[in-house]
């Protein structure tokens, strides 16, 4: 309630009308009744206030909607969507061939060999008479699954290696020099003597490319962690005995999860591409599993013969495709992930 005034006392301090009274110019007063009848107390509201410091901000929400708004990203998000379910359901569809089956003509019982695309083979034959359209799907389904693992594999040994390196001290010297012995070691050299090593097969491929390729993760990670670890809130939370785990996991690593998408969205085709250059200089997976580094090797033979091109350019677009979505994908996502961006 307001108090009434006496008649001719001057308004206290902080009344409206003393707060409209600017440049030491005096404004006519107004009587308490007056005052009254301008300003009313509120009742408290706890759900009132509740809403005003209620905020409906969503970290993922927010990262979905920026990431949307970007045509080219969700266009090759829908593309490699649809293409990574028809490579799965293909096999299971009517009237698919066998990758393996060598066709014969049944005329002359040899082989149809380098048969043109057409409406019993859709991409044609390969030297052997092997049905190019069903050993393009088979194929990608082993490359995609080698990507995967080794993308995943880099991304797991990278994070933990390098929250590691960069946040503990005293591990700092033992992961360096660990680190300076393999990165003076030639990926390529490394790759290429397990694979000449092992015998050929899906595991070993998966093996030699998964032996070095977390490296540059671990210590991009380490070096990202290096910048943080010593702010005021990880400082706070050693002195109050927060345990190390919990430091990393909850005040270091999320300020990098956009990098992190980034890094194994770029890691799959990485993955891919190693995959076919070890094939192409041949010491990649036996012509008896098909891979995207099988038939464009195979394609890479045959491609002064112009009726025979298309054995390497039908293979090398499915490549194109898969490799081009998800470097466009990783960087619009890290963007879409960078708070800065969310409005």
């Amino acid at each position: 309630m307001f108090r009434r005034r006496k008649a001719g006392a001057p308004l206290p301090t902080g009344s409206p009308a003393t707060a409209a009274t600017a440049g030491g110019a005096k404004l006519p007063s107004m009587s308490a009744s007056e005052v009254q009848a301008l300003f009313e107390f509120a009742e408290y509201d706890e759900q009132a206030g509740e809403r005003t410091g209620y905020s409906s901000y969503s970290y993922w929400g927010s990262t979905v909607r920026v990431f949307l708004k970007n045509r080219s990203a969700v266009f090759l998000l829908v593309a490699i969507t649809v293409l990574l379910t028809f490579t799965v359901v293909q096999p299971y569809l009517p009237g698919q061939k066998s990758p393996l089956k060598i066709h014969l003509d049944p005329e002359t019982n040899y082989q149809l060999r380098n048969v043109q695309p057409c409406e019993e083979f859709w991409f044609g034959t390969n030297s052997i008479g092997q049905d190019l359209w069903a050993r393009i799907w088979s194929g990608t389904r082993t490359s995609l699954l080698i990507g995967l693992l080794v993308g995943v594999w880099n991304v797991v040994m990278g994070i933990i290696i390098g929250a590691l390196w960069g946040y503990v001290r005293r591990l700092d010297r033992l992961f360096t020099e660990i680190y300076n012995v393999m990165d003076n070691i030639p990926t390529t050299i490394t790759m290429t003597l397990l694979a000449y090593i092992l015998r050929p097969s899906l595991s070993t491929m998966i093996i030699a490319l998964c032996a070095t390729s977390w490296l540059s993760m671990a210590r991009f990670v380490r070096n990202q962690i290096i910048i943080i670890r010593d702010r005021e809130y990880n400082l706070a939370s050693r002195c109050l005995g927060t345990p190390t785990s919990r430091i990393i996991t909850r005040n270091l690593l999320p300020y990098l999860v956009s990098v992190i998408l980034l890094r194994m969205a770029l890691a799959i085709p990485g993955a891919i591409g190693s995959e076919v250059f070890l094939t192409y200089i041949g010491l990649g997976l036996p012509l008896s599993i098909p891979s995207l580094g099988n038939l464009v090797n195979e394609g890479r033979q045959l491609m002064m013969s112009p009726g025979l091109r298309y054995q390497l350019i039908l293979p090398s677009a499915v490549l194109s495709i898969i490799t081009i979505s998800f470097y466009v994908m990783g960087n619009a996502f890290s963007d879409a992930a960078d708070p800065r961006n969310h409005v």
